[in-house]
């Protein structure tokens, strides 16, 4: 968790949305990614997809059995959906997303039992320094669209 938080931040650095991911097989990190969106003009560029494509690439497959997927903040249903179709076996992330985590918060789609996988989950893992990015992140947004209004 400590990689993907470090992924967060490189997000951050770039401008990005600071979340970060990282897929392990092992003791080996196979996948890491953070946020991309911006940079890439790409909807799909979230931390997980990004480190879900390295880990796919790296071991030359679509499956990923045997690895589990760490991000730092609970995924949406595009990303928790994609870690399903990998048939990732743990999904660990920090904090919880009310606005479109779909792990536990909003949906279940990790676990549902109408999907043809499911995976063990820990939440809560490094929650408070993963909410701090995000926080501070928007917070510093807010104050920079509060000054450049002001003339």
């Amino acid at each position: 968790m400590l990689v993907a938080l470090e992924e967060a931040r490189l997000a951050e650095a770039a401008r990005e949305v600071p979340v970060g991911a990282v897929v392990v097989k092992g003791e080996t990190i196979v996948g890491r990614g953070g946020n991309r969106m911006i940079s890439q003009h790409d909807p799909t560029a979230h931390a997980e997809m990004v480190a879900l494509r390295e880990a796919s690439l790296a071991l030359r497959n679509t499956r990923l059995p045997g690895c589990t997927l760490y991000a730092t903040v609970e995924p949406c249903a595009m990303c928790a959906g994609a870690a399903v179709l990998a048939r990732i076996d743990r999904l660990v992330y920090g904090c919880n997303d009310p606005k479109a985590g779909a792990v536990r918060t909003l949906f279940r789609l990790a676990d549902d039992l109408r999907l043809n996988h499911r995976m063990a989950i820990t939440s809560g893992v490094l929650a408070e320094e993963s909410a701090a990015l995000l926080r501070e992140f928007f917070q510093q947004k807010r104050i920079a669209a509060d000054t450049s209004t002001i003339k």
